[in-house]
């Protein structure tokens, strides 16, 4: 996601009430529901993105997906996490359909930009993949769950390179039991969280 400059004093405090700003209308697909929502992002003008997991849709202001389960370019198949970058498009983990999907802004179909040939470890293949990052360059990285590994796509990218694991699932340096999310620092520094082995991963860039 993109940098967003959050201020927070140290002594603050939040309401201990929470008010709905999104569903609330009981579970299913109309325009004012949601169906087991899962990631969220909330960007700087206040725009609310959500993975509307069970519905097979992004929500923003109006539905990027809500054309039901599928495979095609206006489909999702159980959406998990999402991404938006400083163009204010939109990257969702296709979980089901075992790949990525950019949205560009406003666009009525979306574009695979990593995976998208089923379920397998070949390099132009994810398998159950869940956290997302895009770089300024536009370059995806991808928590490729079920192969243990982190994956990059340069833009344009027809397959993606290991930037760590692949290695099988262990507790050894060089693997992983349980990747889910990740992030960088300022430097490139990559963080992994290794869910199965309780703990945080860094991996230094060179």
């Amino acid at each position: 996601m993109f940098s967003l400059l959050v201020n927070i004093p140290a002594n603050a405090k939040w309401s201990q009430n929470g008010v709905t700003i999104a569903g609330g209308n009981g579970q299913g697909g109309a325009a004012n529901q949601l169906n087991r929502p899962q990631g969220l992002f909330l960007d700087d003008d206040q725009t609310m993105v959500i993975a509307d997991h069970e519905n097979h849709r992004i929500v923003q202001w109006k539905n990027a997906g809500g054309n039901g389960k599928g495979a095609g370019l206006n489909q999702l198949n159980y959406p998990t996490y999402l991404f938006v970058d400083r163009d204010r498009s939109v990257y969702v983990s296709d979980y089901a359909n075992s790949r990525v999907m950019k949205w560009n802004k406003g666009a009525k179909e979306g574009i695979v930009v990593a995976g998208g040939q089923g379920e397998g470890s070949a390099l132009t293949q994810l398998y159950y993949h869940q956290g997302l990052f895009v770089d300024t360059l536009g370059t995806l990285y991808v928590a490729d769950f079920w192969n243990q590994r982190v994956m990059r796509w340069t833009k344009g990218a027809k397959q993606g390179t290991i930037i760590a694991g692949g290695n099988g699932y262990g507790a050894g340096a060089n693997q992983f039991n349980g990747l889910v999310g990740f992030s960088f620092d300022q430097h490139g520094n990559l963080y992994v969280v290794d869910m199965g082995n309780h703990r945080v991963q860094r991996f230094s860039i060179e």
